[in-house]
């Protein structure tokens, strides 16, 4: 299965064209490397997804062979080896205590 695919199945990502546009910002790696969306997504593989509010690291379980998946049993394709989620901070609108 395609990478975009398989982000966008698996519920990770929520629209295939988010995935395709991360792929192309290179925002998402497999096994180390930037992954291009038409990349084939293997049983073992380590997904690094770095998106502007979380980074997280999921490693490939077993394929899908389907086109959808019920939420319920989503867990069982990937586990989550990373997840961090990032806070955004405007520093230009943050009260200053040293002024």
């Amino acid at each position: 299965m395609r990478l975009d695919k398989y982000l966008q199945v698996t519920g990770l990502i929520k629209r295939r064209a988010l995935a395709n546009e991360a792929c192309k910002l290179g925002l998402i790696k497999i096994n180390g490397t930037t992954a291009k969306a038409t990349r084939e997504v293997a049983v073992d593989d380590i997904i690094d997804i770095c998106l502007a509010r979380r980074d997280m690291s999921i490693k490939v379980l077993q394929l899908i062979t389907g086109s959808s998946l019920k939420k319920t049993i989503r867990h069982e394709y990937f586990t989550v080896l990373k997840d961090i989620e990032k806070t955004v901070v405007d520093d230009f609108w943050q009260d200053n205590p040293d002024e």
